[in-house]
């Protein structure tokens, strides 16, 4: 399934996304944060994705009309459902993930794609509640989280983070459906 937005391509990942995930994703600015390792090189951005970014509702965030880098992965947004999140909720909700390469920070293109990956998930998924969460130090994931209508819901304090061998404090948000509703409709 592919989803659009006004300067957006949100597509499945492929293998072949490897070059254009490691070039952003080599980045010691952004996986950390995110609660991920830096990816060692273009091998291990294939195996990503294929271990992990090949999962269903995963998508590659992908610029609309730039000729120079058509079709090339310049960040991730996607959906774990249910027991697929890392936090305990319900099957008919889902926890939502992100990162964008550093060179399109301060566009408003994250909000962008999460905004279009609520839609889709409230109204073609029919899920009934989203959850979000960022790190003290995501400043700029918080930001997403205020611009795209997540209230504060609670803090996790020394969470473990095994990926990148942290524990960390994640602040958690959510929205209902009824509340994206009245905001984005």
């Amino acid at each position: 399934m592919m989803l659009e937005t006004a300067r957006l391509i949100l597509c499945p990942w492929k293998e072949t996304d490897a070059e254009s995930l490691y070039k952003y994703a080599k980045n010691p600015n952004i996986g950390p944060i995110a609660g991920w390792p830096v990816h060692t090189s273009v091998e291990n951005s294939r195996e990503i994705i294929r271990d992990v970014l090949s999962a269903d509702e995963t998508y590659a965030v992908t610029m609309k009309n730039d000729e120079a880098s058509i079709d090339a992965a310049i960040g991730s947004v996607g959906l774990l459902i249910g027991e697929k999140s890392n936090l305990n909720i319900n099957p008919d909700e889902a926890e939502i993930g992100y990162w964008i390469g550093e060179p399109f920070w301060g566009q408003g293109l994250i909000p962008e794609a999460v905004r279009e990956i609520m839609r889709h998930a409230f109204d073609d998924l029919k899920l009934s509640v989203l959850w979000c969460g960022y790190f003290d130090e995501n400043e700029k994931s918080k930001r997403v989280n205020e611009k795209c209508g997540f209230r504060f819901h609670h803090t996790e304090f020394e969470k473990s983070w095994p990926l990148i061998h942290a524990t960390k404090t994640q602040h958690v948000t959510w929205i209902k459906k009824e509340e994206w509703q009245l905001l984005f409709h």
